[in-house]
């Protein structure tokens, strides 16, 4: 998350400062909203007495909460239709055994019945809805 702050919120005393002179007066002070970061104070850098040979010192700290982004979410459904053999490898059972199981022969149903790998061509979209799942990327191809 990129954050921005610009001049306008520093709430810089411009009105005070002479255009014409360039030179800097004397009692010019520089003052910063009390909470306007996230709620975070931010630090305020008051000079008392400026000279024209004195550079202008500002010391801004902001604190934000450096965060690696938002957690996926596992798709629920995918989670209980596929798992992951000891390999490394992303296996399914077969389509077409739960129903209508008298007209199949038995050679037909116990071959349903057997896990079978996923194709390698599925395996980024088994992968985009199980993020968390730990695959062998040799086993299972590109995605």
């Amino acid at each position: 998350m990129a954050m921005s702050l610009s001049l306008a919120r520093l709430a810089l005393p411009l009105q005070s400062l002479p255009a014409a002179s360039g030179k800097r007066p004397a009692n010019a002070t520089i003052s910063f909203a009390a909470n306007s970061f996230f709620g975070a104070p931010l630090a305020v850098a008051a000079a008392t007495a400026l000279s024209p040979a004195a550079p202008l010192a500002r010391s801004l700290s902001v604190v934000a909460k450096a965060g690696k982004g938002y957690k996926m979410k596992t798709h629920k459904a995918s989670a209980k239709r596929f798992r992951v053999t000891g390999t490394g490898k992303i296996v399914r059972r077969c389509a077409g055994k739960q129903h209508l199981l008298s007209k199949k022969n038995a050679k037909r149903r116990k071959r349903l019945s057997k896990m079978v790998q996923v194709n390698k061509s599925d395996y980024s979209n088994v992968m985009g809805a199980l993020p968390y799942l730990k695959v062998n990327k040799k086993a299972g191809g590109e995605y």
